[in-house]
């Protein structure tokens, strides 16, 4: 049974006797055991109390619970306090529910709450005040300096001003209330985004991938860099933001690996507060909420990680409540106080579908970013859904990272940003990266469907005779283009290259002077390829008349084949086969 504060109850004297800190266990007792009945005395109390105002810590969850409950417009009734509790697994914290149905079935009437609620909120001030003054006595017994003492003073007289101007009356209420002409003296158009650019200040986003992809390890290097005030994703660099991140994930050792990995060490952390596995109540909850808010108030976070969503609530994945929950008592109160949330989370089975579990998800958060992992160290950082627009939709990105034995090298790893073309050459599978391969193996631009498909099944990549068809299309017309860039004419200059491997159309070959070889000719042969045949025409009179037929077809100086098409209308005397550059045309032996 937890009815009892395991805090410090007991406050050592000078004198040496112990006393009990000031409580009010039978005003506890009344107040929540009204509110479970009644919204009306539940809002009269939260006008003079909080939370931290409760001695014991069952009435805390009572009361946290209860004020879950009439957030959702229902009502609430003892039996549902206890159900969601029991959902929990904190049933043991209130008696197994005794404590429960003892409270709700002696109550008070609705419009009494409100005065015991005072003498609670007296009783908790004088704890503070207790607690205070026990702090500094501490600090006087360790040898603190007067400096030190008016901090302690000065930090708690901040948090009461902080306490009365924002706990208590309807001060906390009317503060939601805009003033028009502050907020129409307001730019939100030049507020400047994240490092990253990810996501504006405020902001709450959602990152979903699958396994593989290596969540964690891109937004701990984003967070990292962004509390050190360091470039991320070729963006400038901004002041260090304080960030916390709650991590339910990643053991400790591979946390260590990976910071140490980024170039992070205990001395260049910035302004990141790491919570490993923190024991805060269900996020989907009250308490949770409450846990949370206390977290970021103690770091001063002005951004939240959470890693992975789904092992902070209580609720199921597919029920649309439990993100609501989550929105009601931990997202929504994180956006009143503009303060960015990141939260991680899996693709579902259907990844087409986003991420996993309710479509609830993704109804509260400004952008959903999907990161896939796209082979050989690319991913892709897609922007699926967004509020505003604002920023970049699509990011291609590559993990850099070295190895040298079993750990990571010290600051070798990184995400940094590709361009379209560098990325998609690096993906197995796309055009592009069929492309760069087939041209890393020699094969000539205008080979055809049937030279591809043999040429991948050697290099053992697969693609489809649509995929193919496409291919041999881009480098047949690019191609094309080359040709035309580098021979414009029959007759070009005798600087004038032609085809790339080819010697200048009026030189030899080789370029090298008359009477030596000419490449694919038989040693000792004349410097200049043989005259080839020509034909006689088809029409004519045998005396010097025109003939009247069509002109005799070129033939290629190697296999002696007539030369037709594009090749030989720009002036090649080969054929692509033939061509000594390609290291596949016959010699004379075999051309004769």
């Amino acid at each position: 049974m937890d009815n009892v504060r395991h805090m410090p109850r007991d406050q050592a004297d000078q004198d040496g006797l112990t006393r009990t800190s000031p409580h009010d266990i039978e005003a506890e007792e009344y107040v929540v055991g009204i509110v479970m009945h009644s919204k009306l005395a539940h809002d009269e109390c939260a006008l003079v109390i909080t939370r931290e105002d409760f001695y014991r810590p069952a009435h805390q969850l009572i009361w946290d619970t209860a004020a879950g409950i009439h957030a959702t417009g229902q009502p609430c009734h003892p039996a549902l306090v206890r159900a969601e509790i029991e959902k929990q697994g904190q049933l043991h914290r209130v008696d197994g529910g005794n404590l429960i149905y003892r409270l709700g079935g002696e109550t008070i009437s609705p419009s009494m709450a409100a005065s015991f609620a005072e003498r609670i909120a007296e009783t908790g001030r004088q704890r503070r005040y207790d607690s205070h003054s026990t702090a500094l006595k501490a600090a006087i017994d360790r040898g603190a300096d007067g400096d030190e003492l008016a901090e302690i003073v000065a930090d708690f007289q901040q948090g009461e001003q902080l306490r009365e101007s924002t706990g208590r009356g309807p001060s906390h209420l009317t503060a939601s209330l805009l003033n028009w002409g502050d907020f129409f003296n307001i730019d939100f158009g030049k507020i400047q985004l994240l490092p990253g650019k990810l996501m504006g200040p405020g902001q709450q986003i959602a990152v979903i991938g699958d396994g593989k992809a290596g969540k964690s390890l891109f937004v701990q290097e984003w967070m990292w860099r962004m509390a050190t005030g360091q470039s991320f994703l070729n963006d400038v660099p901004q002041e260090p933001v304080k960030v916390l991140y709650l991590d339910a994930e990643n053991g400790q050792e591979q946390v260590q690996e990976r910071f140490v990995s980024f170039g992070a060490g205990p001395d260049a952390m910035g302004e990141l507060c790491y919570a490993s596995f923190p024991p805060v109540r269900p996020l989907d909850t009250a308490g949770g909420g409450a846990d949370l808010a206390a977290l970021v108030k103690a770091t001063g976070a002005q951004l939240v990680v959470i890693d992975t969503v789904s092992r902070f609530i209580n609720g199921l994945e597919n029920d649309a409540d439990t993100w609501l929950s989550l929105y009601r008592h931990t997202l929504l109160p994180l956006k009143r106080d503009r303060i960015a949330s990141v939260r991680l989370d899996h693709f579902g089975k259907d990844k087409e579908r986003g991420g996993r579990g309710s479509s609830a998800k993704t109804q509260d958060v400004d952008h959903v970013w999907e990161l896939t992992y796209e082979g050989s160290g690319e991913l892709t950082l897609k922007r699926t859904h967004t509020r505003t627009g604002i920023g970049p939709d699509r990011f291609h990105l590559a993990r850099l990272a070295d190895r040298d034995g079993d750990r990571w090298v010290a600051g070798s790893t990184r995400h940094v940003v590709r361009s379209r073309e560098h990325f998609e050459q690096n993906i197995p599978g796309t055009d592009e990266h069929i492309i760069l391969a087939l041209d890393s193996s020699g094969l000539p631009l205008e080979a055809g469907n049937r030279l591809v498909k043999n040429k991948l099944a050697d290099l053992q990549i697969p693609a489809g005779s649509d995929k193919i068809a496409r291919i041999v299309k881009i480098r047949q017309t690019r191609a094309k283009a080359e040709a035309e860039e580098r021979s414009p004419g029959r007759s070009p200059d005798h600087d004038q290259q032609t085809f790339p491997g080819n010697v200048p159309r009026n030189g030899s070959r080789d370029g090298k002077g008359a009477g030596q070889t000419f490449p694919g000719n038989a040693g000792g042969t004349s410097g200049k390829p043989s005259v080839p045949h020509v034909p006689h025409t088809e029409c004519g009179d045998g005396e010097g008349t025109s003939g009247t037929g069509a002109p005799p077809e070129p033939l290629c100086t190697v296999c002696k084949n007539p030369l037709t098409g594009f090749r030989a209308d720009r002036g090649y005397d080969t054929h692509v086969s033939c061509d000594p550059a390609t290291g596949s045309h016959p010699t004379h032996a075999e051309a004769s």
